[in-house]
């Protein structure tokens, strides 16, 4: 889908904020808040990964599977926050939503399944993993990944990120303050990392479905709010729509859209994944049992 819409980029017409040109077309991003932070994660984790390779992991299939979902929600993610995707997602609200969706809905539930945290531990050196190893043995530090990935707190700390930061003015807010679209993008991830983490490895299945259907239709209805609205509710976000052959009602519809879909598809797609492995389960124990 990102390479689709680079292509479109190219072609179409660009509006800018403040004094750039219309004419220029889409680019890369290089914010060095985000590039350096996505080079060590990517760095640290083939390290790690190396130095566990060559003692543990010759031969194991759950280490290879594991890496691919890192690679793939690394690529993912940095293609979601310095691809023309970002570029495009500054100008068009459309757009802006296609990025979010991709780091809570597709790169979020890829990294919670390759269970990153053994590798990037590893990429420290022998002290630094001693006293990595120490703190996340504490109670406090126990007690605070206990809590923030219980299946109740996990999905209440996403949707809470999810509806405050789609408030019209402090959306608009983050469009034109950089720190706080940062700010907006990390809470997503992190939230996201937490919501997934407790639905792939805390929650019993049932359990787990459940906070998926409930995350499909709270996030629905804030879609369907977008889309279904009389008036523009977000005004700087949609103020270069027109540049683009929309109106700024269409553009934020078409944002709702996304929203209430495609992405409430995902989640029911997890939710009946989930479901079926739980049904699964039940009747060769049942079989096991007879």
């Amino acid at each position: 889908m990102i390479v689709v819409l680079t292509v479109v980029a190219g072609i179409c017409p660009a509006a800018a904020h403040g004094t750039e040109a219309h004419s220029t077309g889409a680019t890369w991003t290089f914010d060095p808040w985000v590039v350096a932070p996505l080079a060590i994660m990517a760095i640290a984790y083939g390290v790690g990964s190396v130095r566990i390779f060559r003692r543990v992991a010759r031969g194991n299939d759950t280490f290879a599977l594991r890496l691919g979902f890192f690679i793939s929600g690394w690529a993912t993610l940095a293609a979601a926050l310095t691809s023309p995707l970002h570029w495009l997602g500054e100008h068009l609200f459309t757009f802006h939503m296609i990025e979010h969706e991709v780091v809570m809905a597709v790169s979020a539930p890829l990294l919670a399944l390759s269970r990153p945290v053994s590798a990037l531990i590893w990429a420290l050196p022998r002290r630094g993993r001693h006293i990595v190893g120490a703190a996340m043995n504490s109670a406090v530090i126990r007690w605070a990944w206990g809590w923030s990935t219980g299946g109740l707190n996990a999905m209440l700390l996403h949707g809470v990120a999810i509806w405050a930061w789609h408030l019209p003015w402090l959306f608009d807010a983050s469009v034109t303050d950089i720190s706080l679209h940062r700010l907006q993008h990390l809470s997503f991830l992190v939230t996201a990392l937490l919501f997934w983490w407790s639905i792939l490895w805390r929650c019993s299945r049932g359990v787990a479905a459940w906070h998926l259907f409930v995350t499909m239709i709270h996030t629905g209805i804030l879609g369907a709010l977008m889309a279904l609205s009389p008036r523009v509710l977000y005004v700087l976000q949609t103020t270069d729509a027109q540049a683009w052959g929309l109106t700024p009602l269409e553009d934020q519809q078409l944002a709702g859209m996304l929203m209430w879909v495609p992405a409430g598809t995902v989640y029911a797609g997890a939710a009946l994944t989930v479901l079926a492995i739980w049904i699964n389960g039940s009747g060769l124990k049942g079989v096991a049992d007879v």
